[in-house]
């Protein structure tokens, strides 16, 4: 297990975008002997999209956003109840459920998605997540495995969560200071060790460009020194832990 969770956390590290963090989730469940997983951060504003990073068949991911199914889900209900991992099947909340929400499982149903373990992730900032572990049957291998694992997947989740919120949120802040995308990933690289020239190989970019971004930051962040800018990194990601 130990081998699997750093191995894990190298590639949340590593990751930069959605395809990432599925590859890199999807490699540590798979060692666990859970194959399918989907992961569904909630917006705290109602007008927001939901964020779904997963290897569930993709025309089930689509419609069930555009069919904006995370509004009565069963499941997602119960994520924004309580913070306790939970199991569900094809019975759950079917007492007292509505006709919209047993369509939800029906659906899901018949794309392979019976049953799961599912891990509600509340962080301070009040952002809400689900993790879900998922199966076409109720295999008793898998409830094993949800068990025996079960707060080691819940480790996993919050740092799936950290680190897909600092990395893919739209507003990229170092020290409180605002900046570009590119600024950011640049400064992101340059914690890893690479060179400017190296920055540029990586992300198909000219090394002068890749200097651009990185004085650009540097700049905004009111620092000296490259050096001195990646410790701001450092130490404002460390503050949303």
């Amino acid at each position: 297990m130990q081998l699997v969770f750093e191995t894990f956390l190298e590639r949340l590290s590593e990751s930069i975008d959605e395809v990432d963090f599925r590859e890199a989730m999807a490699e540590a469940a798979y060692a666990l002997g859970l194959e399918t997983f989907a992961y569904l951060s909630l917006p705290v504003e109602t007008a927001a999209k939901p964020k779904l990073i997963s290897n569930y068949p993709s025309c089930w991911t689509s419609y069930y956003l555009r069919k904006r199914y995370e509004d009565f889900d069963p499941v997602i209900e119960q994520v924004r109840c309580g913070t306790c991992p939970f199991p569900w099947g094809p019975e759950f909340g079917r007492i007292g459920s509505s006709k919209r929400q047993r369509q939800v499982f029906d659906e899901a149903a018949a794309f392979g998605i019976c049953c799961g373990l599912t891990i509600p992730v509340v962080d301070h900032r009040g952002g809400v997540a689900a993790m879900t572990f998922a199966a076409d049957e109720p295999d008793p291998t898998f409830l094993r495995v949800a068990e025996r694992y079960g707060q080691a997947l819940q480790l996993m989740a919050m740092c799936f969560h950290i680190s897909v919120r600092r990395k893919l949120s739209g507003d990229r802040r170092v020290d409180g200071v605002k900046l570009t995308p590119r600024e950011y990933e640049c400064l992101q690289w340059a914690a890893r060790g690479k060179s400017a020239w190296e920055i540029g190989g990586i992300l198909g970019i000219r090394k002068r460009t890749a200097s651009f971004h990185l004085d650009n930051a540097r700049r905004k962040l009111g620092v000296r020194t490259i050096n001195q800018a990646v410790v701001l990194l450092a130490s404002s990601s460390s503050s949303t832990l």
